[in-house]
C-alpha cells in the first residue's frame, strides 16, 4: 500500500473566504506553516526514538508498522480535505479547525514516518491495508474505516459557501470515528511505548475535535 502523498501545489498559500465587510484574516497557513511543523514532528519522533531503549523493532508485518503505514494514509486524506475547508469554507471557526487538523495531522504523520525508518521499514508494506487489525476490520472499496470515497472528496471541492462547510464537517466527523476505531486497535495490541504514547495523544485529540465538530455542525445548520 503506497500512502498518498501531498504534492508542493497542495500547499500552495492558500487565502481564506473574505469576513464580513469584505476583509480576509490577516493569518494565512500555507506551505511554511505546514513545512515546519512537519519538520517540528520528524524531530520530535527521531528525538523519542533515540530516548526510547529497545531490544527489539517491529518487524514488516507489525501491528506498529501497519498502524503506522495505514494511519499516515487517513491522515493523509484527513490533511487534504482540511486544505479544501481552509481555502472554501464560510464559518471562520470551521477554517479555524481545518487549520489545526491539518497541521496537527501533518506532524504526526512526520512522526509516523520517522518511526518506520527508525525500525529500518519501508513507508509500504508486504501485507494487505488493515491486516494487522485482529478484531477482523476490512477495507471497503479501497477505504480504510471513516474515509471519504473519491465521489465525495470531489464533491467537497466543488461545493461552494456553507455547503463546503457542511461537508467537511460531516466528512471528518466519519473520519475521525474510523480513525479512533484504528487507534483503539493499536492500543489493544501493541506493547511499544511510542506507539502508545503517540496513539493515546491521537485519540484525546480526535475525540476533542469531534465534540468541536459536532458544535460547528449545529452552527452550519448541516
Amino acid at each position: 500500500m503506497t500512502a498518498p502523498a501531498t504534492t508542493d501545489s497542495e500547499y500552495d498559500e492558500v487565502e481564506a473566504a473574505p469576513e464580513e465587510g469584505g476583509q480576509a484574516p490577516s493569518r494565512r497557513y500555507g506551505l511554511l506553516a505546514l513545512a515546519a511543523l512537519l519538520v517540528v514532528g520528524l524531530l520530535l519522533g527521531y528525538a523519542g526514538g533515540l530516548l526510547t531503549p529497545r531490544l527489539t523493532r517491529p518487524g514488516d508485518a507489525s501491528v506498529e508498522a501497519g498502524f503506522a503505514r495505514d494511519m499516515t494514509t487517513h491522515h493523509a486524506q484527513a490533511v487534504e480535505m482540511s486544505l479544501v475547508a481552509y481555502r472554501s469554507a464560510t464559518l471562520p471557526e470551521v477554517r479555524q479547525i481545518a487549520v489545526d487538523i491539518a497541521t496537527g495531522q501533518q506532524g504526526e504523520i512526520g512522526a509516523m514516518q520517522t518511526w518506520l525508518r527508525e525500525w529500518g521499514l519501508s513507508p509500504t508494506g508486504s501485507q494487505p491495508p488493515m491486516s494487522w487489525m485482529s478484531d477482523g476490520a476490512t477495507v471497503k472499496n479501497g477505504l480504510m474505516p471513516g474515509m471519504a470515497t473519491p465521489q465525495q472528496m470531489a464533491s467537497l471541492r466543488d461545493a461552494k459557501g456553507i455547503e463546503v462547510d457542511r461537508q467537511f464537517l460531516a466528512l471528518m466527523y466519519a473520519h475521525h470515528l474510523g480513525g479512533i476505531h484504528m487507534i483503539d486497535a493499536a492500543l489493544g495490541e501493541t506493547d511499544n511505548a511510542e506507539v502508545l504514547r503517540m496513539a493515546r495523544t491521537m485519540k484525546a485529540t480526535q475525540q476533542s475535535e469531534l465534540n468541536n465538530l459536532r458544535q460547528l455542525q449545529a452552527q452550519a445548520g448541516g
